[in-house]
């Protein structure tokens, strides 16, 4: 049978309902988080946004209080950046991704330290720990201030308050086995799981998305890819997708609402380039080289159409001009964004 070749259009459409951007849902928000892939959280902010632009009824305190229950957690994961992701997805995340990882902390840093080194330093950062959370400031008086470096060696969660709307900065920290229980997930279930969660929130897509998304490289999920049972599609260029069976794919036609996004959101990074959610000719006013943090987006009929930050209120700008109908969402979506920092 003949593959079917998918217009970017539908790509587009499929990776807004997966990411919950067509419709809001009535979720937990555990289940939000393993829908979506998690958030990329590097600004605490930014997963609070995120959710009130998905889930319905979505309050402030809502995810406060799921990081103080530990149904969802903060830990540097995915291309070794700050997410929040479910307390069921957290241990096969960082087990998928461990190995790729310490091969890249040990071909990269300058100067290059020993495995028994990281190994050490780890053990001291796991006996530090053992009476409770430790401020960032503790972990460098123990092992200097490349503490960051020894992460694939002892899997660290972000505790609350830290990482908080209330409490940004997310210095506050303890070991995931502490935290969450001890790890429960072989590699190859782990692989699997990661795969599946990226397909499910991201897809269809090809095995280079998937590695770019987990920061590791194709030939690290190809075993995955080969035990699972994956329809398999094409792009207009020819380039195989894969997908989860029964996963939706929405028609290409479907009305898709604005919703204004955070930083760093994972539907314009490159590993989603194949759906077109933000234009190239836009990509270096989104993330910008000189600046670390990229800036707020809002999408219209599913593609990035300007960008939006709060300053006392919600203030926006379209990069070209918008019709009346667009115009006045827009500004209705800002004012209803505006009331979750109230």
């Amino acid at each position: 049978m003949a593959e079917r070749t998918l217009s970017r259009r539908e790509l587009n459409r499929a990776l807004l309902a997966r990411q919950l951007l067509l419709e809001r849902a009535r979720l937990p928000i555990a289940r939000a988080l393993e829908r979506i892939g998690g958030i990329q959280d590097q600004y605490a902010p930014n997963a609070y946004i995120r959710l009130w632009s998905c889930l319905e009824g979505f309050r402030r305190d809502d995810l406060t209080r799921a990081l103080e229950r530990r149904s969802v957690v903060q830990a540097t994961l995915m291309r070794s950046t700050i997410h929040v992701v479910s307390r069921r997805d957290y241990w096969p995340f960082a087990v998928a991704i461990r190995a790729p990882q310490r091969d890249w902390w040990l071909r990269t840093r300058k100067p290059r330290p020993t495995e028994r080194d990281l190994e050490r330093q780890a053990d001291a950062l796991r006996a530090l720990m053992e009476d409770g959370p430790r401020r960032q400031e503790e972990l460098v008086e123990v092992v200097g201030r490349r503490w960051g470096m020894v992460g694939p060696w002892l899997e660290l969660v972000r505790v609350p308050p830290s990482g908080t709307w209330d409490a940004r900065r997310a210095n506050l920290f303890q070991t995931a086995e502490y935290w969450l229980g001890p790890e429960d997930v072989g590699m190859d279930d782990a692989l699997e799981h990661l795969v599946c969660r990226y397909l499910g929130a991201f897809g269809p897509a090809a095995a280079a998305d998937i590695a770019r998304w987990a920061g590791t490289k194709p030939r690290d999920v190809e075993p995955a890819l080969e035990r699972m049972s994956l329809r398999r599609f094409r792009d207009e260029t020819g380039g195989e997708l894969l997908d989860l069976p029964r996963a939706p794919l929405p028609h290409a036609e479907t009305p898709a609402p604005v919703r204004f996004l955070p930083t760093w959101d994972a539907v314009l990074l490159v590993h989603a380039r194949r759906t077109g959610v933000l234009p190239e000719k836009y990509r270096l006013r989104i993330f910008p080289t000189a600046m670390p943090q990229s800036v707020g987006t809002f999408l219209v009929d599913g593609v990035v159409a300007g960008t939006w930050r709060y300053d006392g209120r919600v203030t926006w700008e379209a990069f070209g001009r918008l019709d009346r109908a667009s115009t006045r969402e827009v500004a209705d979506e800002a004012k209803r964004l505006a009331a979750l920092y109230a």
